[in-house]
């Protein structure tokens, strides 16, 4: 779960299942020539060599001895504060949380290695040097939940149905991919398009979930439905109440527990998402046992409210786990599909007018910092000056990119640094950064007219609607407001149900939109569902903003296409720097921790893994839980 502060950011998307910390992608293959050199390996990574040799027995940072029993729960905060689909992988319907449990994929990622898969369905894999192809070699003694044997077929049929009915982005996702075959019952083959980028297309195949052929032969792919479906994974459904909660359990027939990418992982027997109305009611039955994982998302509960009886007797601890992922893409974006946000000077405006210094010392108690990029607290973000490598990229576009990308640093919103004299806190709104916002509607065009309201050229009024459905992020939206209107915008916040909001948010029926990204160590296709002009239109897609810029369509192209990871990063920071000064969203902040509290029942590995939570590799303890049950702290 990404760390968001002040609150989650329930958005639903559809791209491609994800197997470690990249979004995964699909493999076009070329005819086997006589002289190709074929590469037979247990991994793939995306550059270099694997850090775990063919024989490995498990990953480094997992207990391979913990136990297996007892139920991990968590706060449900997927898409919205409510679920009525188990069904992930279209667009209708809100699907549940925890749903990739259901799921195994040919490959699986390693929590210490940002760019490699291992296998998991798949025993090994085959591959020329050029990647145009891949054959995954798959263990026959892999099976769906109901017992039915995973064969190639089944992976050829996850392609198939995914491209022609599930949700639109998967189009964007599964474009490079030419054709999937089943060579034999277990081995399957991808072949990906002559002349695209195929760094990442093999470890993308693999990541895909394994959809059962038998069973959607007979049930409605395209119905969101709350029936639990026929997996390929580790758990199944034991227990759905709409709304309320859904319960994972292991199956006990699951074939792969052995395996070593399993090994010292899901040591639960069962894992329970437990939704909540709102913030308050959740943390409420966080404190009396209702659930025993927090990941806290409010500054405001972390700093004021975690002094609870529990906590005092040591029966809860809290804890900030290093979060070494990517922290940027958390913002407020701007719908550009809406003519009055066509001028960037608009946008730079309206972005300018939110105070987050003052936010972060009023609201926040000073636990963040300023996002400015779009790969925030990593060496993919632009500084400064374009120079060296950088530059040369962008020269590429020089004449189609406006000359101040290269005179003026990377795009950093204004600091606001205006204080009260009588109290030496800083003000909410600062005149001098106000002026200079004015200045730039002036510009664009959007005067100031009857009762202080900005209008064009045609006397419409500018307005600008947020839409929430969480009071809880009221503290920080209303301020924001307050400014935007001494600028002479007739800004508001309407607050609507989790269904309204899904499906205006699915719509771009929006002005503008709270949104949060993970984005990845390496990136690569994904960029594709976020930043393109494919996917701009795409009903359901994470182009938030609908930028459709083909300069950005080449850079995130240069992106996914780079052969080494110098070059990965040059050319990420000549995409950041482009998305920075085209002003589509008002950057939040970032803290490069999770805010994590638990119930003192778990025993953990000593080490937290590089790129995860860690909390995949705990178990549960029961000499501890049995303590907690005799003081009644717990049931």
């Amino acid at each position: 779960m990404p760390h968001t502060p002040a609150r989650p950011i329930r958005r639903k998307f559809h791209p491609m299942r994800v197997i470690g910390p990249g979004l995964l992608a699909v493999v076009a293959a070329a005819p086997v020539m006589a002289e190709e050199k074929v590469i037979h390996a247990h991994g793939i990574s995306t550059f270099g060599d694997l850090k775990y040799p063919v024989d490995f027995a498990h990953f480094d940072y997992v207990n391979p001895d913990a136990p297996k029993g007892g139920t991990m729960s968590f706060r449900g905060t997927g898409a919205s504060s409510t679920f009525n689909s188990l069904n992930p992988f279209i667009l209708k319907g809100e699907p549940a949380q925890g749903l990739g449990l259901l799921y195994d994929s040919l490959m699986s990622g390693s929590p210490d290695e940002p760019d490699a898969s291992y296998g998991l369905v798949a025993s090994s894999l085959e591959y020329p040097e050029d990647r145009s192809w891949v054959i995954f070699n798959m263990r026959p003694e892999a099976t769906f939940s109901d017992g039915e044997p995973i064969t190639a077929a089944d992976v050829v049929f996850t392609y198939e149905v995914l491209l022609d009915k599930g949700a639109p982005s998967y189009k964007v996702a599964l474009k490079d991919i030419e054709k999937v075959e089943a060579l034999d019952p277990h081995r399957v083959k991808f072949t990906f398009r002559p002349g695209v980028a195929t760094r990442d297309l093999p470890a993308l195949a693999g990541g895909l979930s394994i959809l059962p052929k038998h069973y959607y032969d007979k049930v409605d792919f395209t119905a969101s439905t709350l029936v639990p479906p026929v997996g390929s994974g580790q758990f199944v459904v034991k227990d759905v109440k709409p709304g309320r909660s859904i319960t994972y359990c292991r199956n006990p027939d699951y074939w792969g527990a052995s395996l070593p990418v399993n090994i010292g992982g899901a040591n639960f027997d069962c894992y329970t998402y437990e939704y909540y109305a709102d913030t308050t009611a959740a943390f409420e039955a966080f404190k009396s046992g209702g659930y025993l994982l927090q990941q806290e998302f409010s500054s405001l509960i972390w700093a004021t409210a975690y002094d609870f009886p529990a906590l005092k007797k040591g029966w809860v601890k809290r804890e900030e786990l290093a979060d070494n992922n990517p922290s940027g893409t958390q913002g407020f974006w701007f719908n550009l599909r809406r003519e009055k946000f066509a001028d960037p000077r608009v946008r730079q405006a309206l972005g300018m007018m939110f105070n987050f210094e003052w936010s972060n010392q009023t609201l926040f108690f000073d636990l963040y910092k300023r996002t400015d990029s779009f790969f925030e607290n990593s060496p993919l973000q632009a500084e400064g000056l374009p120079e060296g490598e950088e530059l040369a990229v962008l020269e590429q576009f020089r004449d189609r990119l406006s000359p101040e990308i290269f005179t003026e640093p990377a795009y950093e919103p204004p600091v606001y640094e205006a204080t009260d004299p009588a109290t030496g806190k800083l003000r909410q709104l600062d005149r001098k950064i106000l002026r200079q916002a004015s200045a730039l509607m002036d510009e664009a065009g959007w005067k100031v007219g009857e009762g202080g309201l900005r209008r064009n050229d045609k006397g419409q009024v500018f307005t600008l609607e947020f839409i929430e459905d969480q009071p809880s992020f009221d503290r920080v939206l209303n301020p924001y407001i307050a400014n935007l209107r001494a600028l002479g915008i007739d800004a508001r916040l309407t607050h609507i149900d989790a269904a309204q909001m899904q499906q205006r948010q699915e719509d771009f029926e929006y002005d503008i939109i709270s949104g949060r990204f993970v984005m990845s160590q390496t990136p690569s296709v994904e960029l594709r569902q976020f930043f393109t002009t494919e996917s701009a239109d795409a009903k359901g897609s994470a182009n938030l903003s609908g930028v459709a810029d083909p300069v950005l369509d080449d850079l995130v192209e240069l992106v996914i296409a780079s052969k080494t990871r110098e070059e990965l990063t040059v050319r990420a920071k000549a995409l950041d720097r482009v998305l920075r000064f085209k002003q589509i969203w008002v950057p939040n902040w970032y803290s490069g921790k999770y805010l994590v509290a638990y119930w003192d029942v778990f025993g953990r590995p000593p080490e937290q893994p590089p790129y995860s939570r860690g909390d995949g590799l705990w178990w549960m303890d029961e000499a501890k839980l049995g303590v907690m049950k005799a003081q009644g702290a717990l049931r």
